[in-house]
This record gives structure tokens, sequence and C-alpha cells, in this order.
């Protein structure tokens, strides 16, 4: 005889990032000092840095059009000589003064930056050189699973052009959602979560 029957146990329902998911992953931006010096990934250059100098920047837009005030987006790349910082990475940087990973929460109107260097083109799947990009990972309150996509660059257009992923892309007119438009050193890419103008994502 079971004196304690066990009950079968339901699995978790699936559950959102909900609406606390900025504040955990920045919270000295948020206004919770003393838990961590600095919110990881809010740097990502040092004065030993090669190459130029730009800025990335942008809005997290829902499908009626309204900014997203909670979300995270992390930004991972190359650096100036198509190299990754990561020791087990192919072409790994021995001397990591970039660190190719950064971290930045929307604010309230949306917006984001990121200060960074223009990345190197780095070997595709076929082999052959990708353009220049970064790659982008967002999340946000009503997100199941972060979202993924790619920011490519509108002055590196003949590169664009042969690209592997873009090309992957059927519909001309949807990879311009992945171009970032350039005024000086800052390139400007608006995050579309959902709706006509909607941003592709990518299923890795």
């Amino acid at each position: 005889m079971r004196l304690h029957p066990v009950p079968v146990l339901k699995e978790t329902p699936s559950q959102t990032a909900g609406p606390y998911v900025h504040i955990g992953m920045t919270p000295n931006f948020c206004g919770i000092t003393g838990v961590i010096d600095a919110d990881p990934g809010i740097t990502m250059l040092t004065p030993e840095a090669k190459g130029e100098r730009i800025t990335i920047t942008g809005r997290v837009i829902d499908g009626s059009g309204a900014p997203v005030n909670d979300a995270v987006l992390e930004l991972w790349q190359a650096d100036s000589t198509g190299s990754f910082v990561a020791p087990m990475a192919p072409k790994s940087n021995s001397v990591p003064a970039f660190t190719g990973w950064g971290r930045q929460p929307t604010r309230p109107d949306g917006t984001f930056s990121f200060e960074t260097i223009k990345p190197g083109r780095v070997d595709g799947p076929d082999g052959k050189p990708q353009a220049p990009h970064v790659s982008l990972w967002i999340v946000a309150r009503g997100i199941n699973i972060g979202l993924q996509t790619r920011l490519y660059f509108a002055d590196e257009a003949e590169a664009n052009a042969a690209d592997f992923v873009l090309n992957k892309i059927m519909d001309p007119r949807r990879r311009d959602t992945l171009i970032a438009k350039r005024d000086g050193s800052t390139y400007t890419l608006d995050i579309h979560l959902q709706g006509d103008k909607e941003t592709v994502f990518f299923d890795f």
C-alpha cells in the first residue's frame, strides 16, 4: 500500500520571457545597482581594438508600429580582419582587444545602440567570403524563443549581392529588412517584429 501516492505531473506550460527580462539581463541600466559592477556586454571596445569605429543603432517595433521599450539585443560579430575572439573559433583572434559580443537594452522609445567596429568578411558555408555583417539576438516580453537575425551594411552592395545567406531569402525585397543605412559613422536598422515590414528572422 502506498501511503503517499505521487500524482502524475504535467508538463510545465510554455512561457514567454516575461515583463522583467530586461531587468534581469541589464539591471544597472534599469536602476538596480550593487548586484554587479557593470551590465555584461555594455562595452565591446578597448583602446587597443583595431578597425573602423562605427555605431549600430535602430529601433525595435512591434506589429502595431509601437516601440518595444523592454527588449534586449545581443550582437555577435567578427573583428575587422574577419576573426573571432573565442579561442576555439575558426581564425580565432589571439589578441582579444575586441570582445566581438555586446548586449544592449532598448530605451523607452524602442531605440538601441552599439559602439563597435565594422566587421571583416568571414567564410560562408560554401567556402566563399560572406558580406560583412553582425548577428543579432532579440528577446522581449511576449517572445517565447529569442529571435535571430542579421544586419548587413548598405555600403557593401557588391558583397551583399553575392552573400550566401542573403541569397537564401527568395524575395529580394525581404533582403532589404536586413540592410542598415549609413550616415557618417552610424548604421541604422529598425527591427520589426511583425507586420508588413517584418524583419527576416532565421531558424539556426
